[in-house]
């Protein structure tokens, strides 16, 4: 498809199914490298529920062993960001004492990942790595480290690979833009 329309808004093709499995195929090499020599399993975080899609297809990239939790956070409402953090879902699990790395969708203005580091440093975590699928690199406001990127994206707003508009679109295998 080279379009969908969702509620009042179409969108059009951005970044085909393709593009981002490479993209994750290069992350993943190095994530393998990384984590390849621990001794005990890592513990893989997927920020619900954007992330899902891209979690799922991560975890069948890496070959050590590692555990699966969530956390569900927000802070987007229609088109944009709100500014302020919400975690309507805690962490399904522990990570006191464990290497975690968070499956995050999008990294926009970067709050989320600073409250999630937070909360998870709080909860104990020995070390925390962050992996985005994207980066819009000219919306960051918060300073904060991203150890793996799949791709950066300028700031438009885009649905498709589990990202929403008002809940649709994420089931689409292609990520489409805001036609303007």
């Amino acid at each position: 498809m080279e379009t969908v329309v969702y509620h009042d808004k179409r969108f059009r093709l951005m970044i085909s199914y393709e593009q981002l499995s490479q993209a994750m195929d290069r992350i993943a090499a190095r994530i393998n490298s990384d984590y390849s020599g621990n001794s005990t399993p890592v513990t893989f975080i997927c920020v619900l529920n954007g992330a899902i899609m891209f979690t799922a297809e991560m975890m069948k990239r890496l070959n050590f062993d590692a555990e699966l939790i969530s956390i569900k956070m927000s802070s987007y409402c229609g088109t944009s960001s709100q500014g302020t953090v919400k975690v309507p879902l805690g962490l399904t699990g522990n990570v006191e004492g464990r290497d975690v790395i968070v499956f995050e969708d999008i990294v926009d203005s970067g709050l989320t990942m600073v409250e999630l580091k937070r909360i998870l440093k709080e909860k104990g975590a020995r070390d925390v790595k962050v992996c985005t699928m994207l980066l819009k690199p000219d919306a960051l406001k918060a300073d904060i480290k991203l150890d793996y990127v799949a791709m950066e994206i300028p700031n438009d707003f885009i649905v498709g690979f589990g990202l929403d508009y008002d809940e649709l679109g994420r089931n689409l295998k292609d990520i489409y833009v805001l036609d303007k």
